[in-house]
């Protein structure tokens, strides 16, 4: 059976909106050494390998504001899909103290296979539902881990991450500073986009108004802490973007 490495719900949806998340899943294919990368379980479901909560949060965010939604079915350390295809760490050797095995010596050929099999058909996807409507509106759901080894807490509950093209992200950010329970980082624990990533592919190059949400994990640890997120989200995002006449 041939491995899908994306899911996409798109039936009946017909707003402006375009959820996307990229790390949705910890899932290693069979193809790709056995479907095991040689690291233990606990590190499988650390955020090395994915971005835990973000997918459950994509999905009732998408579902609130009426829009197509799509997720990749591969871990990121498999191949990144949110790095270009010539970024140094598009496949990961070591992350946060981890070494990956099955990725030690992999080599031009597998990565060139690794691309083909996954990362341009989950590509391809983002490019076709970004271009289904002129005026898309583009959000990335990711979450972030509370620490990294040897570093201190991150206090935020929520970052949003922008590069140059800030006009729904400057906005979002001013708006949940409002309100009074959250920590909001900009740019924060991670700095804007980087040179190739997809939202500088298929939103910024096209000039799609877009955002990426960050949520700490511990956050969104439960279903019903992803569908909380999602439906305070939901709302504010309409607001901010009805604000801005985008």
């Amino acid at each position: 059976m041939t491995f899908q490495p994306f899911e996409t719900i798109e039936a009946g949806r017909s707003s402006r909106w375009l959820v996307t998340c990229d790390h949705a899943t910890n899932i290693v294919p069979p193809t790709v050494n056995g479907g095991d990368l040689g690291i233990a379980p606990a590190d499988m479901a650390r955020h090395i390998a994915w971005d835990p909560g973000a997918a459950g949060v994509a999905l009732r965010l998408a579902e609130l504001l009426d829009a197509p939604l799509t997720m990749t079915r591969f871990s990121r350390l498999v191949i990144d899909p949110n790095r270009g295809e010539d970024d140094p760490t598009l496949v990961m050797r070591l992350y946060d103290g981890t070494v990956i095995p099955a990725n030690r010596a992999v080599d031009a050929a597998e990565i060139e296979r690794r691309l083909a099999a996954f990362w341009r058909p989950y590509d391809a996807e983002l490019a076709r539902l970004s271009a289904r409507r002129r005026d898309t509106v583009f959000v990335s759901v990711h979450s972030f881990t509370p620490r990294l080894n040897g570093r201190g807490d991150r206090p935020w509950q929520i970052g949003i991450l922008h590069a140059a093209d800030d006009r729904l992200a400057r906005p979002l950010i001013d708006r949940l500073r409002r309100e009074p329970d959250l920590c909001v980082g900009e740019n924060e624990p991670y700095g804007g986009h980087l040179r190739g990533d997809a939202i500088d592919r298929h939103a910024i190059a096209n000039g799609l108004p877009n955002v990426l949400i960050e949520l700490r994990n511990d956050v969104i640890s439960t279903e019903r802490d992803q569908i909380a997120w999602a439906e305070r989200l939901a709302p504010i995002l309409a607001e901010v973007l009805a604000e801005t006449g985008l």
